[in-house]
């Protein structure tokens, strides 16, 4: 069974071009379900060919358009035809571009409104930084050359500089005009690191966060320590595109260190910013895990353990209610019964329990004394449904950076490649590239977006 695709070309006066683009010949016995229909790889010539008789349509309706020269403003002449390839998503094309040559003084003038350098077509590199994104770059490789006729820029290094020249011009993209004026924003901001490929260092800082507002509106942004992307410039982006006006009220989370409180400064947000919970919980949890592992051998020992835990857990119940000021009451009741673990044994190649949990309070002790002008009540934010930490900001931080980057990932990363792959990736979770897909949430308004709720 013998099949020919034709495609018809109208014209506007009602010419009508065809050409003939693909013969398919098919087994009628199906006998086989192998040829049942088109294979993958009939699919891949068909895009092929058809993109290209749609080019070369496209090309001389082009080439009609005729330049006037510049010095005698007479109309130009064709004086030869250049080819030029361009890679599209379904294949690699040629098109026969003309050049101009004035029959009156002989200047040679370009075709009309053409890109002067062009190899590919914005939709092919798009998809190219959006899979990037998210796969790493020799599978993203694969998969182009496997599902698409793409028979040009299919090597890993040609996508890995498709992906970062996207990135470049991510960069100083103009905020988006958003549809209506945030009430209150959230604006949790954190840091990370990943392996560097830099001979000076062996880690890279990377500093991330995340702007939402009460009905659900999010934003991410990301950027490389000493890059040429300022966090800053990406914090104020990201304010402007969730509607942040002079009335928004605004309440920035940091983990409490100096560096992160001066970017919120640069970036014009003078309040001072609250400390989050997530950080402290996780010191928290370090003391009581430790207070579980207490030795209770002995019924002094057993009461003394009994003792502890009960502080330590309304050490947590002060901190959470506001009532950090009373941490040094529980370390006192504390210190008053760690005697009964003296002589405890340790193990091998690991200090006793005892010292280990003396060790973790007095570092618990130490950072809220440091920290506690940034302190807030915990439970009355909670209770009101508002953000009391950074936890979402962890959780992005751990599909944007981690999972690309960290998590198993055996690769280092230079300062320029990390940086310009993180803003592909942020403009992928905020809905700017493509149609949403590998987008980590909606990045619209949505009033019923259960991630507006208190972490």
């Amino acid at each position: 069974m013998g099949l020919v695709l034709r495609l018809v070309e109208t014209g506007v006066e009602g010419m009508v071009r065809s050409v003939d683009v693909l013969e398919i010949v098919r087994p009628g016995d199906l006998g086989d379900l192998g040829d049942l229909g088109l294979s993958l790889v009939d699919g891949k010539r068909l895009m092929a060919q058809v993109q290209q008789a749609v080019v070369a349509a496209q090309g001389r309706d082009h080439a009609a358009r005729r330049p006037t020269c510049r010095f005698c403003t007479v109309p130009c002449q064709v004086k030869d035809y250049r080819p030029r390839r361009i890679a599209t998503v379904f294949g690699q094309v040629t098109l026969r571009l003309p050049r101009f040559r004035c029959a009156k003084c002989g200047g040679a003038e370009d075709g009309v409104g053409w890109p002067a350098h062009c190899r590919s077509t914005p939709e092919l590199d798009r998809l190219r930084a959006q899979l990037s994104a998210l796969l790493p770059y020799r599978v993203t490789a694969g998969l182009l050359e496997h599902f698409l006729p793409v028979d040009a820029g299919i090597h890993s290094e040609t996508v890995r500089r498709c992906t970062l020249r996207v990135g470049e011009g991510l960069r100083e993209v103009i905020p988006a005009e958003p549809e209506a004026s945030a009430a209150a924003i959230t604006l949790t901001l954190d840091s990370t690191f990943i392996r560097s490929g830099e001979d000076d260092q062996r880690h890279l800082e990377v500093r991330l966060g995340n702007v939402e507002t009460s009905d659900g509106t999010r934003q991410v942004f990301a950027a490389v320590a000493k890059t040429d992307t300022a966090i800053a410039a990406l914090i104020r982006r990201s304010l402007a595109e969730v509607g942040q006006t002079k009335n928004t009220g605004l309440t920035a989370f940091t983990d409490g260190g100096s560096g992160l409180r001066s970017i919120l400064v640069n970036a014009g947000i003078t309040a001072p910013p609250l400390l989050d919970w997530f950080h402290v919980a996780m010191r928290l949890r370090h003391a009581e895990t430790t207070a579980d592992s207490l030795t209770a051998d002995a019924l002094e020992r057993e009461r003394a353990k009994a003792v502890i835990v009960a502080e330590v857990d309304r050490l947590r119940w002060r901190i959470w209610n506001g009532r950090a000021k009373d941490a040094k009451v529980t370390l006192e009741r504390i210190r008053s019964v760690m005697p009964a673990f003296q002589g405890e044994p340790g193990g091998r190649n690991k200090d006793p329990s005892s010292r280990r949990l003396w060790t973790a309070l007095r570092e618990i002790d130490r950072y809220l004394s440091n920290q506690s002008a940034w302190l807030t009540d915990y439970a009355e934010r909670h209770g009101a449904g508002l953000r009391v930490g950074t936890a979402l900001t962890e959780a992005s931080a751990n599909f944007l950076v981690n999972r690309r980057m960290n998590k198993s990932q055996q690769m280092r990363w230079s300062r320029r490649g990390a940086d310009l792959l993180l803003q592909v990736r942020c403009a992928v979770l905020n809905g700017k590239l493509g149609s949403g897909f590998g987008q980590l949430f909606d990045a619209q308004a949505n009033p019923a977006c259960e991630t507006a709720t208190a972490a």
